[in-house]
């Protein structure tokens, strides 16, 4: 294997928490039951969209926006682990194959240690490779710190022309 084989690419999504009572908070794929949803055109999964930006800049491919543009009403409300699992798709049809997703997600709240194995557990079977989630807290600078928002940071490695069984 060589240099050319291998490509990382860095994500990063953040968004703000809405007043909206209807809207629902979702991070990786889990359901947050009783806290603040986050404003976005789709559901607003911030690790979801930082994953999916993350193997789009190691393929060359762009990012999440150029593929689903908020401006698209086809989008509006979409389920961000459906939007990960057509960028898996695009990043295995350029031959690639995803190594691994690691994801530093900074939030005041919700705490992430309790759902972290869930979330870890859907974001691999659906990217088809680890992803670990990291949660780390602001501690009270800026705007996430005030908890008006959750950000996530996530890098991905890509291997040329393998799949997630063929790297183990």
């Amino acid at each position: 294997m060589n240099s050319n084989d291998l490509r990382v690419g860095q994500g990063f999504d953040i968004h703000r928490f809405t007043d909206d009572p209807d809207r629902i908070l979702v991070l990786g794929g889990c359901v947050f039951d009783g806290e603040r949803g986050l404003e976005g055109h789709s559901d607003a999964d911030a690790i979801a969209h930082a994953c999916s930006d993350a193997l789009l800049g190691a393929a060359g491919l762009g990012d999440i926006g150029m593929h689903f543009p908020d401006t698209d009403p086809a989008w509006k409300g979409a389920d961000s682990l459906t939007l990960l699992q057509q960028v898996v798709r695009l990043v295995a049809a350029d031959g690639w194959g995803v190594a691994n997703i690691d994801c530093a997600v900074v939030c005041e709240r919700p705490k992430l240690a309790p759902r972290r194995d869930e979330m870890q557990q859907t974001l691999t079977s659906i990217v088809g490779a680890p992803v670990s989630v990291k949660g780390n807290r602001a501690e009270r600078l800026g705007a996430l710190g005030r908890n008006e928002g959750i950000a996530c940071f996530a890098t991905a490695l890509l291997v040329r022309g393998s799949s997630e069984t063929e790297l183990r």
